[in-house]
Parts: structure tokens; C-alpha cells; sequence
């Protein structure tokens, strides 16, 4: 079945005015580290066919994709470097420039997906989007991929069967935290690195998306998936604050209307992607998938709280509470 979002694009390609010059057209240039095919992938050519309709002569977007102008490492340096204009970092890449986006790896913290999205649409999440500014950069929206499991080498039903496990992370001290609460430890690795490490035994356990587990055929070295939905592998698009504020208010209007729609669509991709990759997982054979009970996901939370209590000077207990409230 073809993806709403290439649906889209496909009609909107076919509805494209044409023009004779691009002399005065701003350029802006997103650049992203994965492939075109994914979620984010396909949000980015959306972004780039309803600017090319809605801004005909006016902006234009080049979309740089799986890396091949800028790498995970050095995407970030290049935006501030005024290199490139718009990205998708993982939320956690950013934690750097705004500690307080920290929350986002916070284990356990929101119930549910609906639960994160309430928090993020409300004043305390869309200001965090604003929490860039004094490093220069401005978020513009989150871009869901999917909320994240838990896999080893054996079951993971109760906290203290993580004690002992290598678990492979994001390079995040909120996640190394979370790990060592469980009396494990974190190694932090790039996600192309992930296969490798479990075929080593560098790593013997990971935590990860449905979709990010089947792109990688990660259940092949995984025999047990936990659907903890422990915490988001979110994305937030951002761009250079002083390009964002030199575009003119018209041209940014309509860009963030542009952007609403998107981030629509992205978040209907996701959803749909890590529904049916985990029902690939399941019909591959190969893995056992645990579903925890409300008592033994109980367990899991409580065992994480030490976490939550570590990093709320740095948070500020307002901003727990307002994530709290939102479950």
C-alpha cells in the first residue's frame, strides 16, 4: 500500500507551477541522516513539495538526505556553521544546548504516546521548542518515530532481570542513567553500530523503535522484545534562529502552516510503521513479544524514579509536574 505521504507528494509534483527563474527564490536546506524512505525521510519531501506549491517563486527547500552532505556527528556544527538550515536531530542530540530537553529520555515518565503528545502540544512542551534560542536555534516541531522497546538475549518481565545486561544507547547521560538504575550497564554507540555490537557481544540488550528493531533485522540477534513504551525516540525540527527571523513574516507563516501539515503526516507514518513492524517481528518467528501487566509495568516505573529524582534540579519540578499532569 502506498504511504499517505507519497500519495501526496505525487499528486503535488504533478500540480507544480513552473517557473522560468529562480534568481531571487530563497534556498533552504534540510539535511538529515536517514534514509528517504522512513518517516522523517518522507516528511522532508513532503516539507519540499507543499513549499515548492504554496511558495512557487518565492523559497525553494533542497533536501539532503541519508547523510550525504552532513553525518550525525557534525549535522549540528554545520546548522550553527550556517551550512545548512533546517535539520531533524534526535531530541537527545540537543540536550547539550537545552539540558531541560532531557526530560524526553526520562524512563517511564509518560504513559502512553497520546499521554506525550498532550504534554508536547501544551505551553510547558511548546516552550521547550524555545528552549534553543540562547545556542541560536529555534524548534519549529516534534516529529514522532515511535515509542521505544526494551530486547535481550533472555526475558525482561521485571526490572531486576535487566541486572548484569550490556545495554547499547543513544549518546545520552539520561539513558546511562536509566540503565544503572537496573544495576546494568549503558555503552553508547552510533545506531549503525547496533548490528555489529550484538553479533560481538559488545552489547547483549538494547532499547529501540519497532520500526527502528526491523530495519535492521535486530530481532535476529534479539530473542525477547519487552513492550515497555518506556520513553520516545522523538525528532524536533529545527532551524537558525537568525535565518528563520530574516525570512519574511508572510514567507514564515506560511512555512509553519506547511509545517503543521507535515508534522501530521510524519506522525500518521510513524505510528502506521512501528504497528506493522511489529507484526513483522511476530510473524518472523524468531522472537518472543512480552507484554508487561499494569502491576509488573508499575514495578518497572518505581524502579526508575531514583532517575527522574536525579535530574530534577536540573528540570525544575514545575516542568516534571506539568509532564506528569498530561498522562
Amino acid at each position: 500500500m502506498k504511504s499517505s505521504i507519497l500519495g501526496l507528494c505525487a499528486l503535488l509534483s504533478a500540480a507544480l507551477p513552473m517557473t522560468s527563474s529562480y534568481a531571487d527564490v530563497i534556498t533552504l536546506r534540510f539535511s538529515h541522516v536517514v534514509a528517504p524512505e522512513t518517516p522523517k525521510g518522507k516528511g522532508a519531501q513532503l516539507f519540499q513539495q507543499l513549499v515548492a506549491q504554496r511558495l512557487a517563486g518565492q523559497v525553494q527547500v533542497e533536501v539532503l538526505p541519508s547523510g550525504t552532505a552532513f553525518t550525525d556527528a557534525n549535522e549540528l556544527q554545520a546548522l550553527q556553521d550556517g551550512k545548512v538550515d533546517i535539520l531533524a536531530p534526535a531530541i537527545s542530540k540537543l540536550t547539550e544546548l537545552s539540558p531541560k530537553l532531557k526530560l524526553f529520555d526520562l524512563p517511564f515518565l509518560f504513559e502512553s504516546r497520546a499521554a506525550l503528545d498532550h504534554f508536547q502540544a501544551r505551553p510547558s512542551g511548546r516552550q521547550l521548542l524555545q528552549s534553543l534560542e540562547p545556542a541560536g536555534v529555534i524548534g519549529l516541531a516534534y516529529w514522532p518515530n515511535g515509542l521505544k522497546q526494551l530486547s535481550a538475549r533472555k526475558p525482561l518481565r521485571e526490572p531486576g532481570d535487566a541486572k548484569g545486561l550490556v545495554f547499547r544507547i543513544q549518546n545520552s547521560d539520561v539513558l546511562q542513567s536509566q540503565f544503572e538504575a537496573l544495576g546494568a550497564t549503558a555503552v553508547r554507540l552510533p545506531f549503525n553500530q547496533t548490528l555489529q555490537a550484538l553479533t560481538t557481544g559488545t552489547v547483549n540488550a538494547t532499547e529501540n523503535t519497532w520500526s527502528n528493531y526491523w530495519s535492521q533485522r535486530l530481532d535476529q540477534q534479539q530473542r525477547y522484545f519487552t513492550e515497555s513504551n518506556h520513553g520516545a525516540l522523538d525528532y524536533m525540527l529545527i532551524v537558525k534562529a537568525d535565518r528563520w527571523r530574516t525570512l519574511p513574516f508572510a514567507v514564515r507563516s506560511t512555512l509553519e502552516e506547511i509545517i503543521d501539515q507535515v508534522t501530521f503526516e510524519v506522525k500518521k507514518q510513524s505510528e502506521a510503521e512501528n504497528q506493522r513492524d511489529r507484526a513483522r517481528i511476530a510473524a518472523a518467528g524468531g522472537s518472543e513479544i512480552i507484554t508487561l501487566t499494569p502491576e509488573q509495568r508499575a514495578r518497572w516505573r518505581d524502579a526508575m524514579r531514583p532517575v527522574w529524582q536525579r535530574y530534577e534540579g536540573e528540570l525544575g519540578a514545575s516542568l516534571l509536574k506539568a509532564a506528569e499532569t498530561s498522562n
